[in-house]
């Protein structure tokens, strides 16, 4: 009776390491997926943060022209005075 017992053991023990390896190689499939996506997200955070950079430079270029233009010789409206057929 033991042979019948270990026989039904040993296939039982067989298909319960089947469904740990299958359930082991779909961890290391999503593992490799992950890896793979976290790359790609670290690239495309990486270029995002170098535009961000060069329009910060940009910015701070265009600002410092704009505060580098000298004052226009016209008046403003609310200086000028109304013209004489008022």
């Amino acid at each position: 009776m033991t042979d019948k017992n270990s026989g039904t053991d040993s296939v039982a023990f067989r298909v319960e390491l089947d469904s740990t390896n299958n359930s082991i190689e779909e961890l290391q499939t999503k593992i490799a997926f992950q890896e793979h996506t976290i790359e790609a997200l670290n690239e495309a955070l990486s270029s995002q943060q170098q535009q961000l950079d060069e329009l910060t430079y940009k910015l701070r270029h265009v600002i410092d022209k704009v505060k580098s233009i000298e004052p226009s010789n016209m008046a403003k409206d609310s200086e000028e005075t109304p013209p004489p057929h008022y």
